[in-house]
């Protein structure tokens, strides 16, 4: 398969697993934020370099990728994993087997728990592990880092126990109320015996990667709750609709990232974003990103963004920006954000950095009234040079200028350039 194939395949930008394929035989599962990105970067030039022969060997034979979008990153990974366990790709061992992978399981006890437990310490035939009995098993998992990511995740929208050692209750005959404040302090209400079983089996739905499925089970729920005239069940149900949808997941995001740094073997404090925009009256708004990689601009890394909301509001705009650029794990993390403005615009950048759960220092360049850098805020906390700050600054603004520019001239030419 060569780049050019992939035209046909009509791969979309958002989260989703990709498979590789040979007819009918899978030869690959992955997972990506952007299913077009990330599959794209199979045909880089350096792909022997960074990904090794085995994965050159796969890309080469296979004719055609097939796909299937998730509404989020986390989804993405317990559907990799089912999908890894269904077709066995050869080209996911990279020289390991199960005994390697991570697993994700439920208890065969009383009061269930959700463990990640490695494949070396499963007896798959019995269903246990060197511990307990297991009535579920799932993965395998490539990343234990991920997976552990994806529990806690999972575990903030249905509540369940993953301590080292069972989970009793008090009396010979089983209490009705489960101690959650004690062991489970986020979550403000006690599980009774009936709410943690209906905990457990969400959650199995979940790490099943059925996901469709336990949407509507949980309206189904919410309904039935809210016809029985239990409206605060019904709320709690409706909140982990919502939550499913908007999970925070970017730790699973900041770890792609990371690895897509190390494969391209880049540090990931090499790197250094800017972010500026251009705009005349709010019209043909766009925002970029420039990268410094060591000292020098790094030009391909380059970005463009134009800009939904209200292009005339700075602050909005540079959120926007950060809020689209976050999701991309074909991007590595930088070391350090350079924004245009004063404290005002590195108080919103950090912000928006926080909402996103990312911890990445902000550096602000401040301009006197005819735009020459007067002021650098910030960075000697992050840990890198005034020079370096304001050479990316400048790049930033330069980029956003022609950008802006070339876009204005396209529109008043009459070319449709929306998107």
């Amino acid at each position: 398969m060569e780049r050019a194939d992939l035209k046909k395949f009509d791969l979309p930008d958002v989260p989703g697993v990709y498979l590789f394929k040979k007819g009918r035989t899978v030869l690959y599962v992955g997972k990506a934020t952007s299913l077009r990105d990330r599959v794209r970067s199979y045909f880089d030039d350096d792909l022997i370099a960074t990904r090794g022969p085995r994965i050159v060997d796969m890309v080469t034979k296979a004719d055609r990728v097939a796909y299937e979008t998730a509404p989020t990153v986390l989804e993405a990974l317990v559907r990799e994993a089912a999908l890894i366990r269904k077709y066995r790709p050869s080209a996911n061992a990279e020289g390991k087997d199960d005994k390697t992978f991570l697993y994700a399981c439920i208890t065969d006890e009383d009061v269930p728990r959700v463990l990640a437990i490695r494949g070396k310490d499963i007896d798959f035939d019995a269903k246990a592990s060197r511990e307990q009995k297991l009535s579920a098993i799932y993965g395998p998992f490539p990343s234990g880092y991920q997976l552990r990511e994806g529990l806690r995740l999972i575990r903030r929208i249905f509540p369940f126990f993953d301590t080292d050692k069972p989970v009793t209750h008090a009396g010979r005959h089983h209490v009705a109320k489960l101690e959650f404040n004690r062991q489970l302090g986020q979550y403000p209400r006690n599980l009774d015996r009936k709410g943690y079983a209906r905990s457990i089996r969400n959650v199995s739905l979940f790490l099943s990667g059925s996901t469709k499925e336990l949407r509507v089970k949980l309206e189904r729920d919410m309904r039935l709750a809210a016809k029985e005239e239990r409206f605060e069940d019904a709320a709690i149900v409706r909140g982990q609709l919502f939550a499913l949808d908007h999970i925070q997941d970017v730790s699973l995001i900041k770890d792609e990232n990371l690895e897509r740094a190390r494969a391209h073997g880049q540090e990931a404090d090499a790197r250094i974003e800017a972010y500026d925009t251009a705009h005349i009256s709010g019209t043909d708004a766009v925002a970029v990103m420039t990268v410094l990689e060591g000292d020098s601009p790094a030009k391909r890394e380059y970005r463009t963004f134009r800009i939904r909301g209200a292009g005339n509001d700075d602050i909005a705009s540079l959120r926007e920006t950060l809020s689209r650029r976050l999701p991309h794990t074909e991007w590595p993390l930088p070391r350090a954000i350079v924004v245009d403005g004063g404290r005002t615009h590195k108080k919103a950048a950090e912000a928006e950095l926080k909402d996103a759960g990312v911890a990445i220092p902000v550096v602000a360049v401040v301009k006197d009234d005819r735009h020459r850098p007067r002021e650098v805020i910030g960075s000697r906390a992050a840990g890198i040079t005034d020079a370096d700050a304001v050479l990316v600054n400048s790049e930033a603004h330069r980029f956003a200028v022609s950008r802006h520019r070339a876009l204005r001239s396209r529109r008043m030419g009459g070319t449709n350039t929306s998107r």
